[in-house]
């Protein structure tokens, strides 16, 4: 039965790494839409939400039928249910990569996405994001505190495109542009924050302890 119990848990973990995948490859062709006009790619952001959406359900399921039937405890019982709690996270991130991608729809002047560090938000907020999913699947609780310390980083691109923009605007650039740019920012930290929830998850399944989410 624990044997049983352990495979059901590792197949756990691969479904977690392909729906953090997923993520990633969202919030990088929303990115790419964005800086390259592309709406190709945009709708393929779109539509990888919509299969993160699935993968949710899927591993909602699978955690429920290993909670029901195998009754674990202690460490297991918070390995399961920290994963149902970071794939609400997941999708939320997917949701957001989305949001970018139908902002970039309406941005034609890619222009000023280039004149402001949106790409290194982009990759400091994959980068959590892929950080958060290895730690869970690791067991790391080093790499999970690492990507609470990452946040920062993403925290301080934001200041630094809304001082940008605001700047931009004073010189006479597209002010609704700007304001959409803004917009893609914001969904770029929040991203950050899902990401953090994630580590906090995996740190409360090692340690039992639980900071409370962002």
């Amino acid at each position: 039965m624990r044997n049983t119990f352990h495979e059901q848990l590792e197949q756990l973990n691969i479904e977690l790494i392909k729906m953090g995948a997923l993520c990633e490859q969202a919030i990088s062709a929303a990115t790419k839409a964005l800086l390259e006009g592309d709406l190709a790619l945009g709708r393929q952001a779109c539509e990888l939400e919509q299969e993160i959406d699935q993968r949710e359900r899927d591993i909602e399921s699978q955690c429920m039928k290993l909670l029901l039937r195998q009754q674990p405890v202690a460490g297991d019982l918070r390995r399961v249910s920290a994963a149902l709690r970071m794939i609400s996270d997941m999708e939320r991130i997917g949701d957001q990569a989305s949001d970018i991608a139908e902002i970039a729809r309406d941005v034609e002047d890619s222009r000023l996405c280039s004149a402001v560090p949106m790409a290194d938000m982009a990759r400091a907020a994959i980068a959590m994001v892929t950080d958060s999913v290895d730690a869970f699947v690791q067991g790391d609780l080093e790499l999970a505190r690492t990507v609470l310390r990452e946040d920062d980083e993403v925290d301080d691109l934001f200041l630094r495109v809304r001082e940008e923009l605001i700047s931009l605007i004073s010189a006479g650039e597209n002010g609704s542009v700007c304001l959409d740019l803004l917009m893609v920012a914001k969904y770029f930290e929040r991203i950050g924050d899902h990401a953090v929830n994630i580590a906090e998850w995996v740190e409360y399944s090692l340690t039992g302890h639980h900071k409370g989410g962002k």
